[in-house]
């Protein structure tokens, strides 16, 4: 089942296991608040987008019974999430696709889902450190799809009414917000993650209706680590629930 460069990690305290490698791209912190921030229905359609190794369709189903279907273009990444699918027995919630985004619509059609989640690349491609290893590279920059490309999959795939929530960059939320309402998602609730309570923002989570009105409700920031470098306890409850009292960690690899 695991190649000779993979692993299976245990997923926070949800008593799931996820296949990672360090040939590729691990899922990092982005996911999991993502993960958590979406205000996702108990039943019906959820859709995941750039989905990597499969760890947020893997966290929602600890929130819902709503089938989920999730598209990863990497082939490598796309078997690895299936496998993880397959290894926790969830292979009549989760549907892994290895597939473009942009062209899901001609497979699943319009309007098909009642809720969409998608951890996007950061970077444009042409930007930043160009990363050596082709998988990192890819999860890191726009290479095979804009920010533009991904929204539009959005709008096309979420039916009327339906959300999507986003994790992104604050130094890119002007163009995200842009681009949101170009495509008839109307921004509704936003909130910024920072490090430590006296640094700028590096995160921040985006949720956005279908056809919605102009109504945007700002949530109290989210603030990862306190004074003594430990995660606050608002992040101990996202990663562990109840068992936070534990002092358990988990590895990372970051965006």
């Amino acid at each position: 089942m695991l190649a000779p460069d993979e692993r299976l990690d245990d997923l926070l305290t949800h008593q799931l296991h996820i296949i990672q490698s360090r040939e590729v791209f691990s899922f990092s912190m982005d996911a999991v608040l993502l993960a958590r921030f979406a205000a996702i229905p108990p039943r019906g359609r959820i859709l995941d987008l750039c989905t990597g190794n499969g760890v947020i369709p893997l966290l929602l189903t600890t929130r819902t019974k709503a089938a989920i279907d999730a598209v990863e273009i990497q082939p490598r990444l796309a078997d690895m999430a299936k496998r993880s699918v397959e290894a926790n027995g969830l292979e009549e919630q989760i549907t892994i696709y290895e597939g473009d985004l942009r062209d899901f619509h001609k497979q699943n059609g319009h309007g098909t889902y009642d809720f969409i989640t998608v951890n996007p690349p950061y970077m444009p491609a042409g930007t930043g450190d160009q990363n050596e290893n082709e998988h990192f590279a890819m999860a890191r920059h726009e290479r095979n799809g804009t920010l533009n490309d991904i929204v539009a999959a959005c709008a096309r795939l979420v039916r009327p009414g339906g959300r999507m929530a986003m994790v992104h960059r604050p130094s890119r939320l002007v163009e995200i917000l842009e681009t949101m309402r170009k495509w008839k998602l109307e921004p509704k609730r936003m909130r910024f993650v920072h490090p430590h309570a006296e640094a700028e923002s590096n995160m921040v989570l985006i949720e956005a209706a279908r056809d919605g009105k102009p109504d945007m409700k700002m949530l109290p920031p989210l603030i990862v680590y306190n004074e003594e470098r430990q995660y606050n306890e608002e992040l101990m409850q996202i990663y562990y629930g109840n068992q936070a009292a534990a002092g358990v960690h988990t590895k990372e690899n970051g965006k």
